[in-house]
């Protein structure tokens, strides 16, 4: 599948540079428990499994997991407890990567956000989903599809910056930002035509470095060159998008699906922003999903000094 051929070189540049101790909250789950096993047994991360001891244990021995083949750091039997035990590891230089385990998502980013667990940085955290999707030729990063409600300009611009950061982390030299919107054309009727204006203007000044930034556009003109030049766009981001960065989260949580679900899009997410990448996967996300995620996260993390 696309996603095998696309995610594969950062699989490859993952398991080459080693691999990094991730602090796994509350992995009681069976589908949780086994992708932090998986993972480390392949190389990407060193789980170290946060949580109610005892629970784990026994979970461990019903899915034939040796006891002491992942360390354990003994929790509360609490979400949010537990949460904050993996944030504290992380503010401490204990592990270098979080990832959520079979917790409610608000527990485990309440206890990320908040300034208590020294994670923030003077940057809006923001999540991406790197996608390859088998109608285009590369990996495809969409952002905000999980955090950012309704963003500001001033968000979105870390939004975009936190993208950029992450391409290249991936290995992509100069990203292209494709400020989405529902038509090429400046239009005061719809502020997020004025949004994209005006953060391509703001890369233009190195108010965002490391990329090249171009909006509006729709969506067609920004991954397919031949929609661009029908509409006589010139660019050096039309038709070739790195990063799509959508105009709020409605709108991205829908792309995010429909290229899943009908174009068979394979993903890897997590939250950045933050000092130490993490790893916010769904219980619905597939072992590969879960991978992929660990091996971009641990090139992320390479690149932020883990």
């Amino acid at each position: 599948m696309a996603f095998d051929r696309l995610f594969e070189p950062l699989r490859v540049a993952a398991l080459a540079a080693g691999r990094l101790r991730t602090a796994v909250a509350y992995p009681l789950c069976p589908v949780s428990l086994r992708a932090a096993a998986q993972a480390g047994a392949a190389g990407y991360i060193e789980p170290v499994l946060v949580g109610p001891a005892g629970r784990l244990a026994a979970l461990m021995e019903q899915e034939g997991l040796r006891a002491g083949s992942m360390e354990v750091v003994d929790a509360p039997d609490d979400e949010l407890l537990a949460a904050r035990a993996a944030a504290a590891l992380a503010r401490d230089g204990a592990v270098s990567m979080l990832m959520k385990g079979s917790l409610h998502t608000d527990h485990f980013m309440s206890a990320v956000v908040t300034r208590e667990s020294g994670l923030r940085t003077g940057r809006r955290i923001s999540h991406a989903f790197v996608m390859a999707v088998a109608a285009y030729p590369k990996l495809l990063i969409l952002t905000d599809a999980a955090v950012n409600i309704a963003p500001s300009l001033q968000e979105k611009a870390d939004i975009a910056q936190n993208a950029i950061d992450l391409a290249r982390a991936l290995g992509v030299e100069r990203p292209k930002v494709a400020v989405l919107c529902a038509t090429e054309s400046v239009n005061p009727a719809m502020p997020a035509t004025l949004d994209a204006a005006a953060l391509s203007k703001m890369a233009d000044r190195q108010q965002i470095r490391g990329g090249d930034i171009d909006g509006p556009l729709a969506f067609d003109n920004a991954i397919s060159r031949e929609a661009a030049d029908q509409k006589g766009i010139v660019s050096r981001v039309a038709g070739d998008a790195d990063i799509l960065l959508v105009p709020d989260i409605e709108a991205g949580n829908m792309l995010y699906k429909e290229l899943t679900w009908l174009a068979g899009a394979g993903a890897a997410g997590l939250v950045l922003g933050t000092r130490v990448p993490v790893l916010l996967t769904s219980r619905s996300d597939s072992m590969d999903a879960r991978v992929n995620s660990c091996a971009v996260a641990a090139l992320y993390a390479r690149a932020l000094g883990g």
